[in-house]
Protein backbone atom coordinates (compact mmCIF):
# COMPACT_ATOMS: atom_id res chain seq x y z
CA UNK A 1 0.00 0.00 0.00
CA UNK A 2 2.77 2.37 0.97
CA UNK A 3 4.68 1.48 -2.19
CA UNK A 4 1.60 2.06 -4.34
CA UNK A 5 1.12 5.50 -2.75
CA UNK A 6 4.72 6.43 -3.55
CA UNK A 7 4.20 5.37 -7.19
CA UNK A 8 1.02 7.44 -7.42
CA UNK A 9 2.75 10.49 -5.96
CA UNK A 10 5.64 10.04 -8.39
CA UNK A 11 3.24 9.84 -11.34
CA UNK A 12 1.41 12.96 -10.17
CA UNK A 13 4.71 14.83 -9.78
CA UNK A 14 5.78 13.92 -13.30
CA UNK A 15 2.39 14.95 -14.70
CA UNK A 16 2.62 18.28 -12.87
CA UNK A 17 6.08 18.89 -14.30
CA UNK A 18 4.72 18.30 -17.79
CA UNK A 19 1.50 20.31 -17.38
CA UNK A 20 2.72 23.42 -15.50
CA UNK A 21 4.88 24.77 -18.35
CA UNK A 22 1.87 24.48 -20.63
CA UNK A 23 -0.32 26.34 -18.16
CA UNK A 24 2.19 29.23 -18.07
CA UNK A 25 1.82 29.64 -21.81
CA UNK A 26 -1.33 30.55 -23.72
CA UNK A 27 -3.80 27.65 -23.82
CA UNK A 28 -4.21 25.84 -27.11
CA UNK A 29 -6.18 28.00 -29.48
CA UNK A 30 -5.87 31.09 -27.26
CA UNK A 31 -3.49 33.74 -28.62
CA UNK A 32 -1.08 35.66 -26.41
CA UNK A 33 -2.21 39.22 -25.71
CA UNK A 34 -0.06 42.38 -25.75
CA UNK A 35 -0.94 45.52 -23.80
CA UNK A 36 0.87 48.54 -25.26
CA UNK A 37 1.19 52.26 -24.54
CA UNK A 38 1.15 54.81 -27.38
CA UNK A 39 2.60 58.30 -26.78
CA UNK A 40 1.82 61.24 -29.08
CA UNK A 41 2.44 64.98 -28.69
CA UNK A 42 -0.53 66.16 -30.77
CA UNK A 43 -3.44 67.38 -28.62
CA UNK A 44 -6.37 64.97 -28.45
CA UNK A 45 -8.55 67.09 -30.75
CA UNK A 46 -5.98 67.40 -33.55
CA UNK A 47 -6.70 65.41 -36.70
CA UNK A 48 -3.40 63.56 -36.45
CA UNK A 49 -4.27 62.60 -32.90
CA UNK A 50 -7.66 61.21 -33.86
CA UNK A 51 -5.95 59.27 -36.64
CA UNK A 52 -3.48 57.81 -34.15
CA UNK A 53 -6.40 56.79 -31.95
CA UNK A 54 -8.27 55.19 -34.85
CA UNK A 55 -5.05 53.43 -35.93
CA UNK A 56 -4.82 51.93 -32.45
CA UNK A 57 -8.42 50.70 -32.60
CA UNK A 58 -7.85 49.24 -36.05
CA UNK A 59 -4.80 47.35 -34.81
CA UNK A 60 -6.90 45.92 -32.00
CA UNK A 61 -9.60 44.88 -34.49
CA UNK A 62 -7.20 43.34 -37.03
CA UNK A 63 -5.47 41.31 -34.30
CA UNK A 64 -8.81 40.13 -32.87
CA UNK A 65 -7.99 41.72 -29.54
CA UNK A 66 -4.51 40.23 -29.25
CA UNK A 67 -3.14 43.76 -29.09
CA UNK A 68 -4.66 46.34 -26.75
CA UNK A 69 -3.33 49.88 -26.96
CA UNK A 70 -3.72 52.63 -24.37
CA UNK A 71 -3.33 55.94 -26.16
CA UNK A 72 -1.72 59.00 -24.53
CA UNK A 73 -2.17 62.21 -26.62
CA UNK A 74 -0.92 65.70 -25.85
CA UNK A 75 2.49 64.65 -24.52
CA UNK A 76 0.90 63.27 -21.34
CA UNK A 77 3.21 60.25 -21.23
CA UNK A 78 6.36 61.67 -22.84
CA UNK A 79 6.90 65.17 -24.22
CA UNK A 80 7.40 65.78 -27.94
CA UNK A 81 11.21 65.91 -27.85
CA UNK A 82 11.42 62.78 -25.68
CA UNK A 83 8.93 60.53 -27.42
CA UNK A 84 11.50 58.74 -29.58
CA UNK A 85 13.82 58.01 -26.64
CA UNK A 86 10.77 57.05 -24.61
CA UNK A 87 10.04 54.29 -27.13
CA UNK A 88 13.67 53.13 -27.13
CA UNK A 89 13.72 53.03 -23.33
CA UNK A 90 10.34 51.32 -23.01
CA UNK A 91 8.54 54.21 -21.29
CA UNK A 92 6.06 53.85 -24.13
CA UNK A 93 5.81 51.05 -26.67
CA UNK A 94 4.73 53.17 -29.64
CA UNK A 95 5.42 56.84 -30.33
CA UNK A 96 4.59 59.60 -32.81
CA UNK A 97 6.51 62.86 -32.94
CA UNK A 98 8.53 65.20 -35.13
CA UNK A 99 12.16 64.63 -36.09
CA UNK A 100 12.76 68.39 -36.06
CA UNK A 101 12.25 68.53 -32.29
CA UNK A 102 15.62 66.79 -31.85
CA UNK A 103 17.91 68.62 -34.32
CA UNK A 104 20.96 66.63 -35.40
CA UNK A 105 19.60 63.35 -34.06
CA UNK A 106 18.38 62.17 -37.49
CA UNK A 107 20.90 63.64 -39.94
CA UNK A 108 19.97 61.57 -42.98
CA UNK A 109 16.26 62.30 -42.70
CA UNK A 110 16.82 66.04 -42.25
CA UNK A 111 17.08 66.21 -46.03
CA UNK A 112 13.32 65.70 -46.33
CA UNK A 113 12.66 68.81 -44.24
CA UNK A 114 14.67 71.21 -46.41
CA UNK A 115 12.76 74.15 -47.91
CA UNK A 116 12.36 72.43 -51.25
CA UNK A 117 8.96 73.77 -52.26
CA UNK A 118 6.52 71.02 -51.33
CA UNK A 119 3.05 71.77 -52.65
CA UNK A 120 0.95 69.50 -50.42
CA UNK A 121 1.04 67.30 -47.37
CA UNK A 122 0.42 64.36 -49.67
CA UNK A 123 3.58 65.02 -51.67
CA UNK A 124 5.67 65.55 -48.52
CA UNK A 125 4.30 62.40 -46.86
CA UNK A 126 5.02 60.24 -49.91
CA UNK A 127 8.52 61.67 -50.21
CA UNK A 128 9.21 60.90 -46.54
CA UNK A 129 8.17 57.24 -46.83
CA UNK A 130 9.86 56.64 -50.18
CA UNK A 131 13.08 58.17 -48.90
CA UNK A 132 13.16 55.92 -45.85
CA UNK A 133 12.27 52.80 -47.83
CA UNK A 134 15.05 53.46 -50.32
CA UNK A 135 17.87 54.27 -47.92
CA UNK A 136 16.80 52.76 -44.55
CA UNK A 137 19.13 55.14 -42.63
CA UNK A 138 20.79 53.60 -39.56
CA UNK A 139 19.52 56.41 -37.34
CA UNK A 140 16.32 54.38 -36.88
CA UNK A 141 18.01 51.06 -36.10
CA UNK A 142 17.12 51.18 -32.40
CA UNK A 143 13.37 51.00 -33.13
CA UNK A 144 11.08 49.34 -35.64
CA UNK A 145 9.65 51.92 -38.04
CA UNK A 146 5.93 51.66 -38.73
CA UNK A 147 5.45 54.67 -41.02
CA UNK A 148 6.09 58.36 -41.57
CA UNK A 149 3.96 61.34 -42.49
CA UNK A 150 4.79 64.98 -43.15
CA UNK A 151 2.84 68.23 -43.10
CA UNK A 152 2.01 70.46 -46.03
CA UNK A 153 4.23 73.37 -47.04
CA UNK A 154 5.56 75.34 -44.10
CA UNK A 155 4.99 79.01 -44.84
CA UNK A 156 5.19 82.34 -43.00
CA UNK A 157 2.63 83.63 -40.50
CA UNK A 158 3.13 87.10 -39.01
CA UNK A 159 1.45 88.66 -35.99
CA UNK A 160 1.50 92.34 -36.97
CA UNK A 161 3.88 92.86 -39.88
CA UNK A 162 2.80 91.89 -43.41
CA UNK A 163 5.61 90.42 -45.53
CA UNK A 164 5.53 90.59 -49.31
CA UNK A 165 9.25 90.73 -50.10
CA UNK A 166 12.48 89.41 -48.62
CA UNK A 167 13.51 92.80 -47.26
CA UNK A 168 10.43 92.83 -45.01
CA UNK A 169 11.92 89.97 -42.99
CA UNK A 170 15.03 91.85 -41.98
CA UNK A 171 15.27 92.05 -38.20
CA UNK A 172 12.20 89.90 -37.64
CA UNK A 173 12.22 87.11 -35.04
CA UNK A 174 10.57 83.99 -36.43
CA UNK A 175 9.63 80.87 -34.46
CA UNK A 176 10.93 77.72 -36.12
CA UNK A 177 12.17 74.20 -35.45
CA UNK A 178 14.78 71.94 -37.00
CA UNK A 179 15.73 72.59 -40.60
CA UNK A 180 13.11 75.35 -40.84
CA UNK A 181 15.46 77.46 -38.72
CA UNK A 182 18.05 77.33 -41.50
CA UNK A 183 15.43 78.45 -44.01
CA UNK A 184 14.45 81.37 -41.76
CA UNK A 185 18.07 82.51 -41.50
CA UNK A 186 18.60 82.14 -45.25
CA UNK A 187 15.67 84.46 -45.82
CA UNK A 188 17.26 87.14 -43.62
CA UNK A 189 15.28 86.78 -40.39
CA UNK A 190 16.35 85.63 -36.92
CA UNK A 191 15.24 82.12 -35.99
CA UNK A 192 13.84 81.40 -32.53
CA UNK A 193 13.73 77.70 -31.59
CA UNK A 194 10.32 76.90 -30.17
CA UNK A 195 7.77 74.10 -30.27
CA UNK A 196 4.37 74.56 -31.87
CA UNK A 197 2.60 74.56 -28.54
CA UNK A 198 4.35 77.81 -27.52
CA UNK A 199 3.86 79.72 -30.77
CA UNK A 200 0.47 81.25 -29.92
CA UNK A 201 1.63 82.87 -26.69
CA UNK A 202 4.95 83.93 -28.18
CA UNK A 203 3.25 85.80 -31.03
CA UNK A 204 0.55 87.29 -28.81
CA UNK A 205 3.16 88.62 -26.36
CA UNK A 206 5.60 89.86 -29.00
CA UNK A 207 8.32 87.38 -28.05
CA UNK A 208 8.46 86.54 -31.76
CA UNK A 209 7.16 88.47 -34.75
CA UNK A 210 5.94 85.42 -36.58
CA UNK A 211 6.23 81.72 -37.17
CA UNK A 212 6.85 79.31 -40.04
CA UNK A 213 4.35 76.47 -40.08
CA UNK A 214 1.86 74.78 -42.38
CA UNK A 215 -1.45 76.53 -42.97
CA UNK A 216 -3.25 74.08 -40.66
CA UNK A 217 -1.91 75.71 -37.46
CA UNK A 218 -4.12 78.73 -38.10
CA UNK A 219 -7.13 76.66 -37.04
CA UNK A 220 -5.93 73.50 -35.29
CA UNK A 221 -3.63 75.49 -32.98
CA UNK A 222 -5.84 78.63 -33.14
CA UNK A 223 -2.90 80.74 -34.34
CA UNK A 224 -5.06 82.76 -36.73
CA UNK A 225 -6.21 84.59 -33.62
CA UNK A 226 -2.75 86.09 -33.20
CA UNK A 227 -1.13 85.74 -36.66
CA UNK A 228 -3.00 88.21 -38.84
CA UNK A 229 -0.86 87.92 -41.99
CA UNK A 230 0.15 84.79 -43.90
CA UNK A 231 2.63 84.88 -46.77
CA UNK A 232 2.23 82.10 -49.34
CA UNK A 233 5.94 81.49 -49.85
CA UNK A 234 5.41 78.03 -51.34
CA UNK A 235 8.67 78.16 -53.32
CA UNK A 236 10.52 77.61 -50.03
CA UNK A 237 7.80 75.46 -48.47
CA UNK A 238 9.51 73.12 -46.05
CA UNK A 239 8.02 70.12 -44.27
CA UNK A 240 8.55 68.34 -40.97
CA UNK A 241 8.95 64.58 -41.19
CA UNK A 242 7.04 62.76 -38.45
CA UNK A 243 7.61 59.21 -37.28
CA UNK A 244 5.47 56.41 -35.90
CA UNK A 245 7.77 53.81 -34.36
CA UNK A 246 7.53 50.85 -32.00
CA UNK A 247 9.96 49.48 -29.43
CA UNK A 248 12.19 46.92 -31.12
CA UNK A 249 12.03 44.32 -28.33
CA UNK A 250 8.23 44.54 -28.32
CA UNK A 251 8.15 44.13 -32.09
CA UNK A 252 10.41 41.08 -31.98
CA UNK A 253 8.00 39.35 -29.56
CA UNK A 254 5.06 39.59 -31.95
CA UNK A 255 3.99 36.51 -33.90
CA UNK A 256 3.99 36.89 -37.67
CA UNK A 257 0.24 37.51 -37.97
CA UNK A 258 0.41 40.42 -35.50
CA UNK A 259 3.39 41.91 -37.34
CA UNK A 260 1.41 41.67 -40.58
CA UNK A 261 -1.53 43.50 -39.03
CA UNK A 262 0.72 46.35 -37.85
CA UNK A 263 2.40 46.56 -41.26
CA UNK A 264 -0.84 46.50 -43.24
CA UNK A 265 -2.66 49.05 -41.10
CA UNK A 266 0.34 51.37 -41.00
CA UNK A 267 0.59 51.33 -44.79
CA UNK A 268 -3.07 52.31 -45.05
CA UNK A 269 -2.66 55.13 -42.51
CA UNK A 270 0.07 56.82 -44.60
CA UNK A 271 -2.52 58.01 -47.11
CA UNK A 272 -4.98 58.86 -44.33
CA UNK A 273 -2.45 61.23 -42.74
CA UNK A 274 -1.53 62.68 -46.14
CA UNK A 275 -5.18 63.45 -46.92
CA UNK A 276 -5.69 64.83 -43.42
CA UNK A 277 -2.77 67.25 -43.75
CA UNK A 278 -4.21 68.63 -46.99
CA UNK A 279 -7.70 68.92 -45.53
CA UNK A 280 -6.62 70.73 -42.38
CA UNK A 281 -4.42 73.08 -44.43
CA UNK A 282 -7.55 74.00 -46.37
CA UNK A 283 -9.50 74.45 -43.13
CA UNK A 284 -6.72 76.59 -41.68
CA UNK A 285 -6.85 78.95 -44.63
CA UNK A 286 -10.64 79.19 -44.49
CA UNK A 287 -10.55 79.88 -40.76
CA UNK A 288 -7.97 82.66 -41.16
CA UNK A 289 -10.04 84.33 -43.87
CA UNK A 290 -13.18 84.04 -41.73
CA UNK A 291 -11.41 86.15 -39.09
CA UNK A 292 -10.56 88.79 -41.65
CA UNK A 293 -6.87 87.88 -41.84
CA UNK A 294 -4.79 88.61 -44.94
CA UNK A 295 -3.12 86.01 -47.13
CA UNK A 296 -0.34 87.53 -49.21
CA UNK A 297 0.69 85.97 -52.53
CA UNK A 298 4.26 86.53 -53.71
CA UNK A 299 4.76 87.66 -57.27
CA UNK A 300 6.49 85.08 -59.52
CA UNK A 301 9.71 87.11 -59.49
CA UNK A 302 9.64 87.51 -55.71
CA UNK A 303 8.88 83.82 -55.26
CA UNK A 304 11.95 83.00 -57.34
CA UNK A 305 14.06 85.30 -55.15
CA UNK A 306 12.97 83.40 -52.04
CA UNK A 307 13.74 80.04 -53.65
CA UNK A 308 17.17 81.25 -54.73
CA UNK A 309 17.95 82.57 -51.23
CA UNK A 310 17.00 79.23 -49.68
CA UNK A 311 19.32 77.19 -51.91
CA UNK A 312 22.11 77.83 -49.43
CA UNK A 313 20.26 75.55 -47.00
CA UNK A 314 20.67 72.65 -49.41
CA UNK A 315 24.39 73.34 -49.86
CA UNK A 316 24.84 73.63 -46.09
CA UNK A 317 23.15 70.28 -45.56
CA UNK A 318 25.54 68.51 -47.93
CA UNK A 319 28.56 70.23 -46.36
CA UNK A 320 27.40 69.56 -42.80
CA UNK A 321 27.08 65.81 -43.25
CA UNK A 322 30.21 64.87 -45.16
CA UNK A 323 30.21 61.43 -43.55
CA UNK A 324 26.88 60.65 -45.23
CA UNK A 325 25.98 60.32 -48.90
CA UNK A 326 24.19 63.62 -48.37
CA UNK A 327 24.24 64.68 -52.02
CA UNK A 328 22.67 61.36 -53.02
CA UNK A 329 20.00 61.90 -50.40
CA UNK A 330 19.29 65.43 -51.67
CA UNK A 331 19.18 64.36 -55.32
CA UNK A 332 16.72 61.59 -54.52
CA UNK A 333 14.44 63.81 -52.45
CA UNK A 334 14.35 66.47 -55.18
CA UNK A 335 13.45 63.77 -57.71
CA UNK A 336 10.68 62.48 -55.43
CA UNK A 337 9.42 66.01 -54.76
CA UNK A 338 9.10 66.65 -58.50
CA UNK A 339 7.31 63.32 -58.94
CA UNK A 340 4.73 63.93 -56.22
CA UNK A 341 4.28 67.67 -56.71
CA UNK A 342 2.79 67.03 -60.16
Amino acid sequence: MKKALVVILLILTIMAMLILPLLSCSPAGVAQTFELKYSNFFPATHQNSTLADSWSKEIEARTNGQVKITYYPGGTLTTSAKIYDGVVQGISDIGMSVLAYTPGRFPASEVVDLGLGYKTGTSATRVANDFYNKFKPKEFDDVHVLYFHAHGPGILHMAKNPVSKLEDLSGMKIRSTGIAAYVVKALGATDVAMGQGDAYDAMSKGVVDGSVSPMEVLKSWKQAEVAKYTTNCYSVGYTSMMFVVINKDVWDKFPSDVKKAFTDVSKEWIDKHAAAWDQIDKEGKEYALSLGNSIIELTPDESARWANAAKVVQADYVARYKDLPAQDYLDEVIKLRDKYNK
